[in-house]
């Protein structure tokens, strides 16, 4: 991996308007449960079941269910890994110019992130259908122990501030992205398999303006062949040895 991170190094030194990338890959460095692949949440929920927002509508006990025995303990527990506090010092030192994330669990702004744009929205945002009213997602998890599903002061349903399956991503998040994608001079993705679109077309974009395109990840991606450099490892440890 020497190699590879002295060619990441010089990339980084020539570069001042990084963006760096963020998948699920990234999380499960902070022992957040990847969606999809052998092991991963979907393959115990049916996400048509539990993460569907027509199913949300009708029901949304089956979420809140998920929630409670699923999603809350592991994002309450979970803290940022080095790679978190890497992409830290990289906007400290003046070089990351955002960051753009696939990933739910706000790890990044808890790290001090300063500029995360949240493709997928933010699981410890809950608001409320009827008033708007938001919630932090321990106010949720509590109102969660009294009814199922909980409920506002005003009586209205508690949503997920996450894209659910059935809803668009935010335009504002998209949008910013891809301004970002355009700008940058170095797109660094971090843990992402690039499978899910509209966001994985997001290197692609970089990588026509005229970015470096930097893909680091466990496993091959489709994108793989475009970039300017693969590493196939954890992203945690690329970063803290290029720190």
């Amino acid at each position: 991996m020497g190699k590879a991170i002295s060619k990441l190094k010089k990339f980084v030194s020539t570069s001042d308007q990084i963006v760096a990338f963020t998948g699920a890959g990234f999380s499960a460095e902070s022992g957040i449960s990847t969606f999809r692949g052998a092991g991963g949440l979907w393959s115990k929920y049916d996400p048509s079941i539990y993460a569907d927002v027509n199913r949300f509508r009708e029901n949304p006990s089956y979420y809140w269910s998920f929630f409670r025995d699923e999603r809350y303990p592991v994002i309450k527990r979970a803290k940022p890994n080095e790679g978190h506090f890497a992409l830290v010092e990289l906007e400290k030192r003046g070089k990351l110019y955002r960051v753009i994330t696939q990933n739910i669990d706000g790890l990044h702004q808890v790290a001090g992130s300063s500029d995360v744009i949240e493709l997928h929205g933010n699981t410890r945002k809950i608001f409320c259908l009827s008033c708007n009213r938001i919630y932090s997602m321990d106010e949720a998890y509590r109102l969660l122990q009294e009814d199922l599903p909980p409920r506002c002061s005003c009586g209205g349903v508690l949503k997920p501030g996450t894209v659910l399956f059935g809803e668009p991503l935010p335009q504002v998040a998209l949008d910013m992205a891809m301004l970002a994608a355009r700008n940058c001079d170095m797109f660094l993705v971090l843990g992402s398999s690039l499978v899910v679109y509209p966001a994985a077309s997001m290197p692609r974009i970089a990588k026509k303006s005229g970015a470096v395109l930097v893909i680091v990840n466990m496993d091959p991606t489709p994108l793989d062949d475009m970039a300017d450099l693969v590493i196939n490892e954890s992203a945690s440890k690329v970063l803290s040895r290029l720190i």
